[in-house]
């Protein structure tokens, strides 16, 4: 009888922050019966994925073994775990289980894409327990930094395993649950085989901050300040913005929520009575006709993002709205490594405009979701963990959350996307390494990593693009007045012609001594063209552009 194994397996979310996607199995090799812990996305830069919307992990693996999958868990409501479900579900069609918010977010998703919000399943919290084949399942409650947060305790014939999720020690947040060692500690009482525990904030040496301790340091600013008030932030910070908001409306302000994404999680806190008494808020519209000394926006983009309210009110207007001397910007967020060039061109157009920019360097408007190293340390002492896996960080994390548990006396090992660990032994065995990768959201479209779309798009912007049309006669006689057209390149080289007319002009000589068997073989003749393309473009302008090239072959009439 083949031997029982628990596995564990990141597809997303392990060497990496964002795009969180977590394989649990149990049963003999290759039957093991499956859940999906998180379906996360991670977002496009311009640099490596330009044009892409958002970036989902590739569920490949699992599309081909749905048979074994039993169940769908989401921990929060953070796009980086429950951004894919959306995209992704009507491949995979199984149940899916949230708490109450981070439900109701799952549903407006699936709603989006036409899809069947019955899919989703609202959960109770621990000690309640979802059954999903050989696993049970529950949702304890942790503090992070979006309302109703859960790590997952997940019961298997194997042991418990106790998988964090996003989460911070907060014993005050404002809204959502404060963290709860009692219930922790009676979570692990039976044991727990392995922590799968966030690595995010590892390298913060101090213990994490309260959210709690943000409001007494917003109320002040925004008191003093002479003209509009603006802010940005996570729009999933509920907490925060309920704490922005009161100081606008202790300052006498009026409140206005600019951003889908803003008003799409204070419409869904509202719904599931988390924020009974937010300050009334005012449209768009009524608010061009407020003051500016007496109005307040909360306005998404604290990342940078192009399309977001942040980056439009700093390049002119948004819905009426306009920056103007003396007003103040402040970021109550914290910049996410890769995202610095973005917001610095945000902060530097406020400045263009004379508007005061506030930033978080002073550690006073904003505090992380995530546990730092102390935080780590009090979870492992509580859990008391056989193994403890870090996952939610990039590898430099992981191995030093490994090193973590290790010096706590426990077993920490390091397991980046696509490695296979059984945890049915007494200690973590690699068994496998799966192919994972990346699949973009291009438009409406869903593209592989490696289907070539964005390489070529890459390729395109940064060598420009030829495209090249030739007739042939039924003869294989290539007739004259090849037609070249440029995108992306110069008009004209370095001494004064025009770039196609030279390309033009190269192929002329090229195809008047091109055989008649080159020139009824559609691959050598492409072949042909482009290298003479490149040339002209590489010797006249130092570029070697991507060439699309078309051939007309004319039947006898």
């Amino acid at each position: 009888m083949a031997r029982e194994r628990l596995i564990y397996l990141p597809l997303g979310g392990a060497g990496e922050i964002g795009m969180n996607a977590y394989v649990y199995g149990y049963g003999p090799e290759g039957k093991e019966r499956l859940i999906l812990v998180d379906l996360g996305i991670a977002f496009p830069d311009m640099d490596t994925t330009p044009g892409v919307d958002v970036i989902l992990p590739d569920i490949g693996w699992l599309a081909d073994k749905l048979d074994r999958l039993e169940a769908i868990f989401i921990t929060h409501g953070h796009e980086d775990h429950v951004g894919g479900v959306g995209h992704l579900h009507n491949q995979l069609r199984k149940p899916v289980h949230a708490r109450k918010f981070t439900a109701n977010l799952a549903r407006r998703k699936l709603q989006e894409k036409g899809q069947d919000p019955k899919a989703v399943t609202t959960a109770d919290p621990y000690p309640a327990m979802i059954e999903a084949g050989p696993f049970s399942v529950g949702f304890l409650p942790v503090s992070h930094s979006i309302p109703e947060s859960a790590a997952l305790v997940i019961d298997t014939p194997a042991g418990r395993i106790i998988h964090t999720g996003d989460f911070k020690i907060d014993r005050a947040p404002v809204i959502g649950e404060p963290f709860d060692d009692d219930l922790w500690a009676e979570a692990a009482k039976p044991g727990v085989r392995a922590l799968v525990c966030d690595s995010t904030n590892v390298f913060s040496k101090h213990p994490g901050r309260s959210e709690s301790e943000v409001k007494p340091n917003l109320v002040p600013l925004v008191a003093a300040a002479k003209g509009m008030f603006v802010a940005t932030t996570f729009a999933s910070n509920v907490a925060r913005l309920k704490s922005l908001a009161d100081a606008g409306e202790a300052a006498g302000r009026s409140i206005c929520l600019m951003g889908r994404a803003m008003r799409r999680m204070t419409e869904a806190a509202r719904e599931e009575g988390l924020l009974p008494d937010f300050p009334k808020t005012i449209s768009p519209e009524d608010a061009a006709g407020i003051p500016r000394e007496n109005l307040m926006l909360i306005v998404t983009g604290s990342q940078g993002e192009r399309r977001a309210a942040s980056a439009q009110l700093s390049r002119g207007k948004y819905f009426g709205m306009e920056l103007a001397e003396g007003d103040t910007f402040l970021f109550s967020s914290k910049t996410i490594p890769g995202n610095e060039k973005e917001v610095g061109r945000i902060m530097n157009n406020l400045s263009e405009l004379g508007v005061d920019v506030v930033t978080d360097d002073d550690g006073l408007y904003h505090v992380s979701g995530h546990a730092n190293r102390p935080d780590l340390e009090l979870v492992h002492t509580i859990t008391d963990p056989q193994m403890v896996i870090p996952m939610h960080g990039e590898h430099r994390h992981l191995r030093e959350h490994a090193k973590l548990a290790d010096s706590l006396g426990r077993l920490g090992v390091v397991a980046p996307n696509g490695t296979m660990l059984d945890l049915a032994g007494n200690k973590p065995e690699v068994v496998d390494h799966v192919e994972t990768g990346r699949t973009y959201l291009d438009g409406s479209a869903l593209v592989g990593q490696f289907d070539g779309v964005v390489r070529d798009r890459i390729r395109m912007a940064l060598n420009g693009h030829a495209v090249v049309a030739v007739m042939v006669d039924d003869d294989d006689e290539i007739l004259e007045d090849t037609w070249v057209d440029l995108r992306g390149l110069p008009d004209v080289a370095d001494n004064g012609a025009a770039l196609a007319d030279l390309m033009e002009q190269h192929l002329a000589g090229q195809l008047a001594r091109v055989d008649t068997r080159t020139a009824g073989d559609d691959e050598k003749l492409e072949d042909l063209i482009v290298k003479g393309v490149r040339k002209v473009a590489q010797d006249e302008v130092g570029k070697r552009p991507e060439v699309t090239v078309l051939i007309t072959r004319l039947a006898a009439e």
